[in-house]
């Protein structure tokens, strides 16, 4: 069952995985007390379990390396579904041997269809294995390059010359990734953020391979209330050169027979002008102003619906940015803002690490 709630206008106002995670050799305590926060337009930090302030880049792309910036190179990752995970340091992983574990890899995926696994019924395919570098999608020149892996399959009564299909995307990055890779031994390399396209069958081998070969763990990446909540916020005050689609947020109520979701819509240019109200500081983002932010929101749909959203969990926003849902499932819409966003979501996976 699902409601749905669309607000012309918001007056401007104040008021699956693991349960538990394996140590990774080498692991050890966090110095220091605060986290950093990343994200569009600013980067909160955190002091304790909850982000306090935000500074903001000072430009939607400040986050990406001056002059290796080519949104086409990054384009096929945008409007696609990704399922989240964080996966530990990788113990003695080598850049330069890409190919070799393009190779290894796909060797490993024969041996297991021999095992009768990641083979649909009836028939059978031909997977080969892509391992390559996407420089773009660092946040300095510290952070280790993405790491993409593709699989392709052609079927025995395809066409000579005809493509290959992907049928499964993969890959690991670490935007402003300081806090912890600053702090691994030398052999151990940080991509802890880890999004996945396509089929769990082929994300378990996949995962068993790296696991087995680089003693890393992975663990399914979800996003908390408060998270999305800042994600809203932040996205919110993104300029637009255009007219864009309205934010919206999806409730989920509990203690109900049955499920029972709430949608709220904001055209985009009111979620803005409130949050311009809202941020006392430009150029800086707190816990007080995402609380006010949400707040006004909510005393808007309760005048309209008489339905208190506070006794209700947020599990999903969506905005012309970014969409992100509570189970750890995102897209991204606009290649600008794709380090930005990724910086955000490598916090939220080095938290869940350490």
């Amino acid at each position: 069952m699902r409601r749905e709630g669309r607000s012309n206008g918001v007056r401007r106002g104040a008021a699956r995985g693991r349960a538990g995670v394996r140590p990774w050799r080498g692991q050890r305590e966090r110095p220091g007390g605060g986290r950093a926060w990343g994200g569009c337009p600013g980067a909160p930090a955190l002091d304790g379990p909850e982000p306090v302030r935000a500074q903001a880049p000072a430009s939607p792309g400040a986050a990406a390396l001056p002059g290796k910036r080519d949104p086409q190179r990054t384009a096929f990752l945008l409007r696609k579904q990704w399922s989240l995970y964080s996966v530990t340091p990788l113990y003695r992983f080598c850049e330069a041997r890409l190919r070799d574990y393009g190779r290894q890899l796909g060797a490993f995926i024969a041996a297991e269809r021999q095992k009768g696994l990641a083979v649909e019924v009836g028939v059978e395919l031909d997977v080969k294995v892509a391992v390559s570098c996407l420089p773009d999608l660092k946040g300095s020149e510290q952070d280790q390059a993405a790491l993409l892996l593709q699989l392709s399959t052609r079927s025995p009564t395809s066409k000579k010359n005809s493509e290959d299909k992907v049928v499964w995307l993969g890959w690991f990055c670490c935007v402003a990734g300081d806090e912890l890779s600053e702090n691994l031994p030398e052999d151990f390399t940080c991509l802890p953020l880890f999004l996945v396209h396509g089929a769990e069958r082929y994300t378990a081998i996949v995962g068993g391979w790296f696991q087995k070969t680089f003693d890393c763990y992975f663990r399914r990446l979800t996003i908390s209330p408060l998270s999305l909540s800042w994600m809203a916020a932040m996205w919110a005050g993104c300029k637009e050169d255009k007219a864009t689609s309205a934010m919206e947020l999806l409730f989920s109520v509990p203690c109900l027979p049955q499920p029972l979701d709430i949608s709220y819509a904001i055209h985009a240019e009111d979620a803005k002008a409130l949050w311009d109200t809202v941020q006392k500081t430009p150029g800086e983002i707190t816990q007080e102003e995402v609380d006010v932010f949400m707040d006004c929101l909510y005393s808007h749909f309760h005048r309209h619906f008489k339905i208190y959203l506070s006794a209700t969990k947020l599990v999903k926003v969506s905005t012309a940015i970014a969409s992100a849902h509570s189970d750890g499932i995102v897209k991204f819409f606009q290649s600008q803002y794709l380090t930005g966003v990724l910086m955000l979501l490598t916090e939220l996976a080095i938290s869940q690490i350490q």
